[in-house]
């Protein structure tokens, strides 16, 4: 197969993976070197449906042992096969890279005869960019589970990230679409990582080594709308995970069906879209907010309302809380106003030290007003409508559109194709 057909092949093999992310690694460039992915080595590119597009995204082989459900390539499905070879993967990232195209590369496959032998392959794959061409640029590596993790730890040494898919967010989801998983052959190597980085961080403060392991940390992967379950499971896993694991990132991938299977979602049903992107949403309140997953949902209220926003739910949900002044609360209370996101919050900790704000302040400040209005006072004035449940939703509604489809557009992150909706992920969320 020629090599054109190959890539053709596997970056679309490649693409239902959404894992993968272009920052957080220092990696510098070395005399004779080439590549970067130092903070100016490594754009931060993405595409219409929010996909990071700076980096050279593959398999390394779509050939499969397993018989997932949910994936195109799982091994009971016809679809045409390939695979690269070590050396075709690490010149097409070369190449690639002089030309401008990309950052660095991201490199999964499928499970290739056991997982050992596909771990072997990308391991070499990776040792050839670096030692052979020193490549210094940017590299995501999946780590295969069930391989042997001294496979793990030396390709950890060469890579900027790495992550373990768990996939779904249960054993029983696991064991009725993807029955050659289990929740530990995941795990474990999950474990293994974060351990390593830490122990390697100890070692180079005592030792004063430079020697790095997975130095961008790793992440992972949750499909949604593939199994039955609630959003409130998704974060409780997502949460624990970022806890137990050290997580850089959760990646929440809307189940495509792509595949038909009785356990499946039917194929003409569309991607949870929005679903997705409250999930993102809610992430970044976990991480950056301060809020935990029993605050956003409970088992009266399982999963996200898709016309509101997580932080402007959990609000109307406590409005015994608000409203607050904005000259007095302290930053933690301002981080829970809808509209006010981390940076805004900071400048109005900083400002008000100067003078009290008022409501115009806000606006210049970016506070998203619309929102902010209905739980907060400024100089003691109230500036939203009547201070009810019902009556906010209503307000907070109304300033959303709906699309052809009948989907809730959201700020301008959305983009809509053939009615189809594309989200990228949430920056600054207020």
């Amino acid at each position: 197969m020629e090599l054109e057909t190959k890539l053709e092949v596997l970056s679309a093999a490649a693409k239902f993976d959404v894992s993968c992310s272009s920052s957080g690694s220092n990696r510098k460039n070395t005399p004779g070197g080439l590549g970067n992915s130092h903070k100016s080595g490594i754009c931060h590119s993405w595409s219409e449906d929010g996909r990071c597009i700076s980096l050279l995204k593959v398999l390394f082989s779509n050939q499969c042992i397993y018989n997932c459900a949910y994936c195109v390539n799982r091994c009971g499905n016809d679809t045409q096969r390939a695979s690269f070879t070590p050396e075709e993967v690490a010149l097409l990232t070369l190449n690639f890279y002089r030309r401008n195209y990309i950052e660095g590369l991201f490199l999964s496959s499928g499970v290739v005869k056991n997982p050992d032998y596909t771990m072997e392959l990308l391991l070499k794959t990776v040792r050839i960019l670096r030692k052979e061409y020193h490549f210094n640029g940017y590299i995501h590596l999946k780590a295969i589970p069930g391989a042997d993790f001294r496979l793990i730890h030396e390709a950890g040494l060469y890579v900027d990230r790495m992550s373990v898919n768990i996939e779904l967010p249960t054993n029983e989801g696991l064991k009725l679409l993807a029955p050659n998983k289990d929740k530990d052959s995941i795990l474990k190597p999950m474990n293994f990582i974060k351990n390593t980085i830490a122990t390697l961080k100890e070692e180079n403060k005592i030792f004063n080594n430079r020697q790095t392991f997975v130095p961008a940390g790793q992440s992972t992967q949750l499909i949604v709308g593939a199994t039955p379950d609630h959003d409130l499971r998704i974060l409780k896993l997502s949460e624990n995970l970022y806890k137990q694991f050290n997580l850089k990132r959760v990646y929440y991938s809307a189940y495509v069906p792509v595949v038909e299977h009785p356990n499946l979602p039917v194929k003409s049903s569309p991607p949870p879209i929005l679903r997705e992107h409250r999930l993102y949403q809610a992430d970044w309140l976990l991480r950056f907010y301060g809020f935990s997953s029993n605050e956003l949902l409970d088992e009266d209220r399982p999963d996200f309302d898709l016309e509101l926003d997580p932080k402007s739910s959990w609000a109307i949900r406590n409005l015994n809380q608000f409203p607050v002044e904005i000259n007095k609360v302290d930053y933690h209370t301002l981080l829970r106003i809808p509209g006010i996101g981390v940076k805004s919050a900071q400048t109005i900790i900083s400002s008000r030290k100067l003078c009290s704000l008022g409501y115009d302040d806000l606006k210049k400040i970016g506070v998203v007003l619309k929102r902010a209005k209905h739980f907060i006072t400024c100089k003691g004035k109230f500036y939203g409508k009547a201070h009810n449940e019902i009556s906010i939703k209503d307000e907070l509604r109304s300033n959303k559109a709906l699309n052809k489809a009948g989907y809730t557009e959201q700020i301008s992150i959305f983009t809509y194709f053939n009615n189809v909706v594309y989200s990228g992920m949430q920056g600054n969320y207020r």
